[in-house]
């Protein structure tokens, strides 16, 4: 039987560089990902996540939950409206999104993937 709850306060996050699957489209953006917490079948993924400036074109296949603790992002969905997003926001991005993901500022946020 697997464990119910998971306390994360003394575990040391998996750092992950450049390890996105996005496709850069403008700018020379790097990422760091703190992944602290992942499920026993790679379903859910929580932890921070870091970038630098630039713009990405993204499809998610994934619920995200975010929470903005640094920076300044616009998130375009394809034929609609720019979002601007930055430090205090929280936010879903749901399945099926897709569009741009443009970083203005160094971005860091909390993430939960599921």
């Amino acid at each position: 039987m697997s464990q119910k709850i998971t306390v994360l306060r003394d575990t040391q996050p998996q750092v992950l560089l450049d390890a996105t699957k996005w496709e850069k489209l403008s700018g020379d953006p790097h990422t760091v990902n703190l992944n602290a917490y992942t499920s026993e079948d790679g379903s859910k993924i929580m932890g921070t996540w870091i970038c630098t400036p630039g713009k990405w074109a993204v499809n998610y296949t994934k619920w995200e939950y975010c929470d903005f603790r640094e920076g300044y992002c616009i998130l375009t969905p394809e034929g609609g409206e720019p979002i601007h997003l930055k430090a205090g926001d929280i936010f879903v991005v749901e399945p099926g999104f897709q569009g741009t993901w443009e970083v203005v500022e160094t971005v860091r946020k909390y993430f939960v993937f599921a």
